[in-house]
């Protein structure tokens, strides 16, 4: 088998079922229970006062 057949054909099944799965399981693992507080966490970082991450009680 000539090597631009075989590698056709493995990316023409199995390559393209790894990245399906992989892209459902990107989706499940996004929206699975228990992941909104860290979302919303997540959303409000450019909203934060810088000073607040400085760790020393706002002081620049």
């Amino acid at each position: 088998m000539e090597t631009y057949t075989f590698l056709r054909a493995l990316a023409d099944s199995w390559v393209l079922l790894a990245m399906t799965l992989f892209f459902l399981g990107v989706i499940l693992w996004a929206y699975r229970p228990g992941s909104r507080r860290m979302h919303d966490e997540i959303s409000q970082i450019p909203l934060r006062d810088d000073t607040e991450s400085l760790g020393n009680g706002g002081a620049k």
